[in-house]
């Protein structure tokens, strides 16, 4: 029988174990995150643990985690590379689960914004961060040294796409300035690579942002429409004019939260 794949741990208390779905929207694949008392020292097999995303629904994956004490799993949001493991998982390890939308709960309550879950040794404040989708949470891990959970709200490397029109940029330019008003902290994405620094990243994805309102601005007005009446197929090849065909569905829902924001935002 093929041993199964370890977790990293990346910091005091946090191991990370990658699922193994890589593509071009999940990057490397999805990361989920083993939160454990620090003092227990080593994250070995039966030690107890909170789970954030179970990640897809494969099976070495799942088995890997389940060999640890979960004691209860957190959901950043509904994708299907987060929660598809779920009850695959449940029936492995029969923890409560918890979301911000009811239909991916087990056992347990919805996620309230602001409220702080101790449990398996952790300490781990939920802030609703909107905008990737409108179910979107973010996890700090309380301590010491804060560490900061983004789920898809930040990425480790690119930036991540708004699901117009249950995301909205509106929302996730507000998400991104509440996150960037906490204390500066390290910064673990769901996919991608980890970060020391929470504010650098930040403030680029904000930048980032505020250039692509300025790129559909400029595209409008070469265009001489108003973004109310303005199709995102119009603007693909003004605003993302090297891209990737397979990114062409996340390019366009991108375009339609910008429009949107544009129609009341000019």
């Amino acid at each position: 029988m093929a041993l199964l794949p370890l977790p990293t741990i990346i910091a005091p208390g946090i191991g990370v174990l990658r699922a193994p779905n890589p593509s071009e929207m999940t990057l490397d694949g999805t990361n989920s995150y083993l939160l454990f008392d620090p003092a227990a020292g080593e994250l070995a097999p039966g030690t107890p643990v909170v789970l954030i995303d179970p990640g897809p629904e494969l099976e070495e994956h799942l088995q890997a985690l389940a060999v640890f004490d979960i004691q209860l799993v957190l959901i950043t949001h509904r994708h299907a590379d987060h929660t598809g493991g779920i009850d695959a998982l449940r029936r492995m390890a029969a923890a409560p689960v918890r979301a911000k939308l009811p239909e991916y709960c087990r056992d347990a309550p919805v996620l309230a914004d602001g409220e702080v879950i101790h449990a398996a040794g952790a300490s781990i404040q939920v802030l609703s961060t909107p905008g990737h989708t409108s179910d979107s949470v973010c996890f700090i891990r309380q301590g010491e040294r804060a560490h900061l959970f983004t789920g898809d709200t930040v990425l480790g490397r690119g930036t991540t796409i708004l699901e117009h029109p249950d995301g909205t940029l509106a929302d996730y330019l507000d998400s991104l300035q509440r996150l960037l008003a906490l204390p500066d902290m390290a910064l673990h994405p769901a996919h991608g690579e980890q970060h020391e620094s929470s504010h650098p990243l930040l403030q680029m994805y904000i930048e980032h942002r505020q250039s692509r309102l300025d790129q559909v601005r400029a595209a409008l007005r070469k265009l001489g429409k108003a973004g109310a009446d303005t199709q995102p197929a119009e603007l693909l090849e003004h605003v993302y004019p090297d891209l990737d065909a397979r990114l062409v569905g996340a390019a366009t829902h991108s375009l339609e939260a910008q429009l949107h924001y544009l129609s009341v935002n000019p």
